[in-house]
């Protein structure tokens, strides 16, 4: 089949990297505009834009699928799908049929738990053991579309986001290349989604990756691995700077730590919780690169009983 890949971000090159080493024909690639990056802010392009023009494709960069001129630019490319992994922009009800199959998503959940635009932040939060990923048809409705492949993955007791989404943007690339053959050979036959099981998965934001020390340990574990590399756990100091924090370590035979109640010793850093304590592992002060937790806490000289986050008052946040 002729298709069009739409695509923004490193966890897209997979997907794309099989479809090109596949049976079909990759004729274009659709990304989102350059973006500025580095302390510089130098115009970026997007990595699936880089690896595209490597491979000598035609790249669209619209701001926009909702101009007319870029959906008759989308329909001269006459394709017969259009894969779709984390293209990050809206695909309007006037392009959905533009390509003779569809648009074939390749989302990060078995639907339709977790639709939206992060769903293995969302299940390493909320403490699944299982999540994958789906290729399903787009529709009008947030990835509502009927299925077309499935598969299932493990999450690990030390996975963060990065480590699971790594390890699902390989494993299904492998079924976005099948889905396709499939729709090529006339055999896939799109199932519905269910009405039960649905939850959202939004964007984070900064603030949704505050930890709150009052919080169990083990959901203060879910919540920095779920936001780790973004958008990053982070906590603050008595002065009021932030620091960023690692994936954390369970240390269930120390209770005797008020939440966010620090004690450094020479090898290791404790913070206490609603429950037992965590052990901090790497760290980021503000302006600084990434450390050691005991190194930080060498340098900073923490007074004795110094406590972590914010004041104890309840918020909407902490709920």
């Amino acid at each position: 089949m002729r298709l069009l890949f739409a695509g923004t971000p490193a966890v897209a090159l997979p997907a794309l990297d099989a479809l090109l080493a596949s049976r079909h024909e990759v004729v274009a690639v659709l990304t989102r505009p350059d973006a500025r990056a580095g302390r510089g802010r130098t115009l970026t392009p997007s990595p699936v834009k880089q690896r595209a023009l490597e491979h000598g494709l035609e790249v669209l960069t619209p701001t926009t699928l909702k101009d007319p001129e870029v959906q008759a630019q989308i329909a001269a490319l006459d394709v017969d799908a259009a894969p779709v992994v984390a293209y990050g922009n809206l695909v309007p009800p006037a392009a959905l049929d533009l390509p003779r199959h569809g648009w074939v998503n390749l989302h990060f959940s078995v639907l339709p738990a977790w639709r939206g635009a992060a769903p293995v932040q969302h299940a390493l939060i909320a403490g699944d053991e299982v999540t994958g990923a789906t290729t399903f048809r787009l529709e009008k409705g947030l990835d509502t579309g009927p299925v077309l492949g499935m598969l299932t993955e493990t999450i690990r007791p030390t996975d963060t986001t990065g480590d699971l989404l790594d390890r699902l943007a390989h494993a299904g690339s492998g079924l976005l290349v099948s889905t396709l053959d499939a729709l090529e050979d006339g055999v896939l036959q799109p199932v519905p989604q269910p009405a039960d099981g649905v939850s959202l998965a939004p964007s984070l934001s900064t603030e949704d990756a505050h930890v709150r020390w009052r919080h169990p340990a083990m959901a203060v574990d879910r919540r920095v691995r779920g936001c780790t590399p973004a958008p990053g756990a982070w906590t603050t100091l008595p002065d009021g700077s932030r620091l960023g924090l690692g994936p954390v370590r369970l240390v269930p035979d120390v209770t005797d730590l008020r939440p966010g109640e620090v004690r450094a010793g020479r090898a290791e850093v404790l913070v206490g919780t609603g429950t037992h304590a965590v052990r901090l592992g790497e760290v980021r002060p503000a302006g600084k690169k990434a450390m050691a937790a005991a190194d930080w806490a060498r340098g900073a000289r923490l007074p004795e009983g110094t406590v972590l986050g914010a004041p104890a008052a309840a918020t909407e946040a902490d709920a």
